[in-house]
């Protein structure tokens, strides 16, 4: 029987506030050609006139989505502004002489205002962005239990939404609401449960005998895919959010993990063994037979994503240690990225969030996949890991 707790509401805002915008002039934007992942040199862009936090977080922002910083006489973009008060902020191309961004920024914190202004380039040379308002859920381990955080994709304002004192594990969000699934042992056993952030309401999703691990919403949040051992095997199953119309979808007998969704809700990636060698695979939301994703070039893939877009699946691959790869999400010849584990796109199909091992515990980084830099985000105390970037 389903559980259902109440739990102290959590509040916490859905979007930017509103910002003003005193003027802006646009040009014909130019569209970003396709990226080859691992292989992109980053764009290069001067950077003036702002200081402290903006500064930093402009900087941030660009470079974990592609761009690295030199002297205005050698770069593509031109980028100035200001921060007395509120943020101001102007970009031009160096080349045609065209404005693509000129505004002021109100309404909100200066760290939002940053993002803003970072967003609205984006946006006027044909990118899409990270979207600030869309945050990373993760799982914050302090000794034997832990608890899941939630925080700006940058690892600003983090706040705690469990309290269960207990192992807690994978939480993934459910697109188009503030909610999450994700696995705890508060009750002695491997549960999934449903965590409305809204209310504070959390549902028993799957409470089976045995394990009930790696829930992971469908695109339009109506189902959930999952790892339990109800069977006898460790299989992959689905059902709808809420845990009804439960339904086997694999009978591998070889330890299923970490389903993902196709973007547009026919596919479930997993990992699982094949001939007793670790594959990538695929299986029809609906059932049907399992397929093979090759992964050439990288031994024992585990912990898929596939992007937003469509277009690529990124993992971790085993291989003495552990390494984020990609690949094209029909498979190929995968390209080893960085060191690293749990691997998570964010909206833009290009950004990914990431866990990696640093003095006996793990923190969480951004990469920039076409061009490989990375950055640290801001750290909670303890080992942080298993990120989930809400879409």
């Amino acid at each position: 029987m389903k559980k259902i707790m109440r739990l102290k509401p959590f509040l916490i805002a859905a979007g930017l506030l509103c910002f003003g915008c005193a003027t802006q002039a646009q040009s014909d934007i130019e569209i970003t050609k396709d990226i080859i992942p691992g292989n992109t040199k980053p764009i290069p862009v001067s950077l003036s006139g702002f200081t402290g936090e903006a500064a930093e977080v402009i900087q941030f922002d660009l470079y974990v989505q592609g761009f690295s910083f030199t002297t205005p006489d050698v770069a593509q973009y031109l980028i100035s502004g200001g921060n007395n008060g509120n943020l101001t902020g102007r970009a031009t191309d160096r080349f045609n002489k065209s404005v693509l961004v000129n505004k002021s920024y109100t309404g909100a914190s200066l760290r939002r205002q940053a993002h803003a202004f970072v967003e609205d380039f984006l946006h006027a040379i044909g990118r899409k962005g990270v979207d600030p308002t869309k945050k990373i859920a993760f799982k914050v381990d302090t000794g034997a239990n832990g608890e899941i955080y939630i925080a700006d994709f940058d690892g600003h304002n983090a706040q705690a939404i469990t309290h269960d004192n207990a192992i807690v594990a994978a939480p993934a969000w459910v697109p188009g609401r503030l909610a999450l699934c994700y696995t705890s042992y508060r009750f002695g056993n491997p549960d999934i449960f449903l965590h409305d952030l809204t209310t504070g309401q959390r549902t028993g999703v799957a409470r089976f005998a045995g394990s009930n691990i790696s829930p992971a919403p469908s695109p339009d949040g109506s189902k959930v895919a999952m790892i339990l051992s109800k069977s006898g095997a460790v299989d992959l199953w689905v059902a709808n959010i809420d845990g009804s119309g439960l339904r086997q979808l694999t009978k591998t007998r070889e330890d299923d993990s970490s389903p993902c969704w196709s973007p547009d809700g026919q596919w479930i990636c997993f990992a699982t063994k094949i001939n007793e060698r670790r594959s990538l695979c695929k299986v029809p939301a609906a059932g049907g037979p399992v397929q093979r994703i090759s992964t050439s070039g990288v031994s024992n893939p585990s912990e898929p994503d596939w992007s937003p877009d469509g277009k690529w699946i990124v993992f971790t691959a085993q291989m003495g240690g552990f390494e984020i790869c990609v690949v094209p999400a029909s498979g190929g010849t995968a390209t080893l990225l960085v060191s690293g584990e749990d691997p998570s796109w964010s909206p833009n199909s290009r950004t990914v969030v990431f866990a990696r091992r640093s003095g006996g515990s793990r923190r969480l980084s951004l990469l920039d996949v076409p061009t490989k830099q990375v950055k640290d985000v801001s750290r909670i105390s303890g080992s942080n890991s298993q990120p989930s970037w809400a879409k």
